[in-house]
Parts: structure tokens; sequence; C-alpha cells
């Protein structure tokens, strides 16, 4: 099996083996060339307001401009903190175009998670809305920003971008108040840029493209290092692997629905970067969460083409009235990924749209994808598909010996799209690779002898809600903080609605505890995925002979 690549043999017909994206020298030289190629077309349209491809060169050139004013050395890194708005796609590409590091963050980060991921990244610029600004306020001593851009959802669309501001701020208020010395607008920023000169970076694909936090295959939160070669060699695979699918179809421009958040790295390259590379236009969604406002947009479009969602948004859409109403007659197809694809939303969303949902599989360290079904599925497979072109697969037992086909062990991957290692974490790096160069998952799953993967459970203590990797040491590190705790352990139960959940299980110390603190206490240390559903008390928690808590019997109990 080690030398065999059974999945080859499975393609469709004109996928290639191996993929070569030779052609660009950096992600820089590829969003230049689509810039130049697509100059005429509509890139990306948020609430009606749309951006060109010449706008976003435009205006990525000048927020390039403005980032070396600042006199950054080259690889400086810039943290996004902003959901789906204009603004994005322009610091995103604007950023690669300084020669500077992306360093996506969550906006629904504590102060403590914040100034994690700030203070490990070394982050000297920050972008962020500023629904979220407070947030920053309160750690910004802690880290090493320097500069500060606050932004608005309404800052790039114009007088309907007033009526917007205002409605957020004063009718929904949503906006905390906020006081950051120093700071400037977004805006402000194309100015300061436009009246800079720009100088195109000497980039490579070996230099570092975005720092994508993950928790990895342990506890604390890493830096994935992704060069601009490995997001370059995901594009060129996923687009060879949707070819199949386009074949033969008079598609114009490809529509993209893009409501995961570009800070995912699922959407970050699935959507925004293939999308670019592609000539497509994304139609970004800022609040996903908006179910009856999400439908009404889906049913004004006139068409569109690619659909990435995670299992909960295909529920949450499913179980709307209005769903029924939606055409999806242009839909070619429906990408599952960031968790499990259940059987029962798969199967009710070909019954109620006529369209499978093809699942991926991937990781951060992956950029994301490693395997997916092809396009030209007609059903739910009960697998995550085939390895990607030039994507290597292998199953694995605990000595990392490889595995016959049927037999499970854990799922390691190799490829182009592998990532350089974790941000300054060697030894991290070592202990998630194999000798010969392939990345140990933590996923438990088979491969059969047609090269489909199958994951079924995970080896390692993460927990996977909605798409996003909690780790109970995390979790259970600010639990224990609480001062009526005397030990806790924190594992994931299935839900219905998210995939997993968290949950916790405590011995008081205190016995005036109550669930309604552990979850305020909760609420002010963790965003809100990361937060325990569950909360159960316990007299004891079970432990092996050295005093470590075995998380795997609070499951088998829970």
């Amino acid at each position: 099996m080690s030398q065999a690549k059974p999945w080859l043999d499975s393609y469709p017909e004109g996928v290639p083996h191996v993929i070569d994206a030779s052609q660009y020298v950096s992600l820089s030289h590829m969003l230049e060339d689509a810039f130049a190629q697509y100059a005429s077309r509509v890139a990306f349209d948020c609430m009606g307001k749309r951006l060109t491809f010449k706008d976003l060169d435009t205006a990525s050139q000048q927020f390039a401009a403005y980032l070396q004013s600042l006199g950054l050395s080259k690889g400086a890194r810039v943290a996004l903190m902003m959901p789906n708005v204009l603004q994005y796609p322009i610091a995103l590409a604007g950023t690669l175009r300084a020669g500077y590091v992306v360093v996506n963050v969550n906006p629904l980060y504590t102060p403590r998670e914040l100034a994690y991921q700030l203070k490990d990244s070394g982050a000297e610029v920050l972008v962020v809305l500023e629904n979220f600004a407070h947030t920053f306020e309160c750690i910004q001593s802690q880290t090493n920003v320097q500069h500060v851009v606050v932004t608005s959802v309404g800052e790039m669309m114009g007088f309907k971008g007033l009526i917007i501001n205002w409605v957020i701020r004063h009718l929904k208020k949503v906006v905390p108040k906020w006081h950051l010395i120093g700071s400037c607008n977004f805006k402000n920023t194309l100015h300061k840029g436009s009246q800079s000169n720009w100088i195109r970076p000497d980039l490579q694909g070996d230099d570092i493209a975005f720092l994508q936090y993950t928790g990895g295959t342990t506890g604390i939160s890493k830096g994935a290092v992704l060069l601009h070669r490995n997001i370059l060699a995901n594009i060129f695979q996923i687009e060879s692997w949707l070819e199949p699918g386009l074949r033969g179809k008079s598609i114009d421009q490809l529509v993209f629905v893009c409501a995961l958040p570009l800070y995912h790295i699922f959407a970050l390259t699935a959507c925004c970067m293939f999308g670019i590379r592609s000539g497509g236009l994304n139609i970004l969604v800022t609040n996903p969460k908006d179910i009856p406002g999400f439908i009404k947009l889906l049913r004004g479009l006139k068409q569109f083409h690619i659909f990435p969602a995670v299992n909960t948004l295909f529920n949450a859409l499913m179980n709307h009235p209005s769903f029924t109403k939606i055409n999806f007659s242009s839909l070619l197809v429906a990408i599952g990924g960031g968790m499990a694809v259940q059987k029962a939303a798969a199967e009710r969303w070909l019954s109620l749209t006529g369209k499978p949902i093809a699942e991926g599989y991937g990781l951060s360290e992956t950029s994301p994808v490693a395997c997916c079904n092809t396009p030209l599925i007609d059903g739910f497979t009960g697998h995550i598909g085939l390895p990607l072109p030039g994507t290597d697969a292998s199953i694995r037992d605990e000595a990392g010996q490889v595995l016959p086909y049927g037999e499970s062990g854990e799922i390691c991957i190799k490829g182009p799209q592998l990532m350089a290692g974790y941000w300054n974490r060697p030894e991290e790096t070592i202990a998630t690779m194999t000798s010969d160069g392939f990345l140990k998952t933590g996923d438990i799953g088979f491969m059969n002898q047609q090269g489909y993967v199958k994951i079924i459970d995970r080896k390692k203590d993460m927990i996977l809600v909605s798409g996003f990797n909690v780790y109970p040491s995390e979790v259970e590190e600010v639990v224990a903080a609480l001062p009526g705790v005397l030990e806790c352990g924190v594992v994931g139960v299935p839900d219905d609605i998210s995939g997993e959940a968290v949950k916790v299980f405590i011995v008081k110390r205190d016995d005036q505890l109550t669930e309604e603190a552990v979850n305020q206490h909760c609420k002010q240390q963790l965003t809100n995925y990361k937060r325990p559903k569950y909360i159960e008390f316990r007299s004891d928690l079970p432990k092996n002979n050295v005093g470590k808590i075995l998380r795997r019997e609070l499951r088998i109990k829970s």
C-alpha cells in the first residue's frame, strides 16, 4: 500500500494525478494575474455593494502601499479580525502584495483568546471591525501591535453603508464603546496608500503567506505556517477536482455563496482564493446566523454554482419554511466540510434541492483540502472521498506502520498543500509528523481498495463544534480557574445541531457553586463555540494510576 495509490484509478476521466502550480511564484503573482485578466468582472458582492477585480486591484495595492509606509520588515504579521465584509479581501490581498503574513483572527474571541494569538504571532498590525474593537482595547498593552485599523460593516458601501452602520450602532446596538488612541479607519489607510509608493516585493513560493491558528493534535493553539506554494497548490488541486463537474457547462462566471467566514481556512481557500483564481464572483454573507436574511439573499440570486457549508448550516437552512422557495437549478456542487456531514442532512438536502452534498476533508495544516468526493456523485457516500491530485494518504498503526486496505488506523496525509510546520514550535511540528513526512491527522479511519477514505473515530481529544476545533485542555484550564472548582474534565458529546457539543464534568470545591456561575465564568473567558453546553457535577472523576483524568471514560459514561 505504501507504494500503490489506488485512488488514482478511481479519479474521474481527465483529472490529473499531480498538479503543477509553477506558473506562479507566489500568491501575489496569482492575484495580479487574475486582476488583469478579469478586470471588468465583479469579484465580491456584500449586501448589494459590488467590488470588481479592478477595484480590488486598486484598493489592495493602496493598502499594500499603506502597510509598506509603516516601515515593517518583510514577513511582518498583519492580523485580520473581521467577518465577511468587503474590507477583508482588500486587506488580505494588500497584505500579501506588501510582502507580509496574514494572521486570521476569529472576531468572536474573548480578550484572553485574542491576547494569546496576537502575542504568539507577533502581529504588528491589526485590522478589526468596530464591533470587536473593545475586545482588543482590553488587552492592547499585552501585545506587540503598533498600528490599529478600525473599520465598520458599511465603510466601503457608500451612502447605503451609512444607513447600515446607523442601524448596527443605534438600533441593533452591537457596537460596544471603544477607544483606541492612534487608530485610523480603513478608508484612511487607502487614502494614505494612494499617496505612497507601492514596491512589489520579491516573493517566492517558500515565503510565509498565512499563520492559520489551529489546535493541531494537542491542546494549545498553534499557528500552522502556510507558505505561498502550499495555498497555490491547494487552489490548483481544487480547480482540477471540480473540473469534471464544470465540463460541458456554459457558465460565464462561477458564483460562490460564501457564508462560511473567510478567516476560516475552508472559505479562505475554497471561496476567496480559488474564486479569485477562477475569475469567480463571491457573494459574501456577513451574518449567516440570520437564516431568514440568508434565505432572502439566496432567493434573490439569479444563479449560484458553488455552495460550501458545514452540516449545521445545511440543517439550519433546511429547517426554515422558506427554504423550498430557493431555486437550486443552477447549483453545480454543494461542498460539505469543516465537520462530518450527517447522512440524514445529506439525504434531506438531496431530496429538497435535487443536488447532493460532496463531502470533503481537510485541516488548517493542509491548506485545507486533502480528500474530497468528486462533483459527479449522485448521493450521500458516507466517506470523505479520494485524496486530491498530488496528495498521498495512508492509514497507519500506533507504531507508524502502513496498514492494509480495510483496516482502521490513523489517517496520515502528505502533499504540496502540507504546512511547513507550526510557528515557533519545532517540537510540536516533530510530534505531529511521521519520519517520512506525513502529517498525523489524529483522525481514525480506513481506506478501501479503490482508495476511498472513511473516518470512523477521532484519536485526539479535540472536539469539533460546527467545524471549529475546541480543545478540552483549554476549556478545562478556564473552568479550573473558577474558585469553587476542585477539578474538571471536558469531552465532546454528540449534538444534533453542531455535530458535537462541549460537556464539562466538575467536582466542586465549594458546595455553593452553581451551573449559572460556571456559565457566566465561561462566557467571559471563552468564545461561544468553546463554552460548555452541558455541565454535570460529580463527586469524583475517573483517573489512571498517575492521576490523569480519563476523558475516554467520561465520554463513554456521558
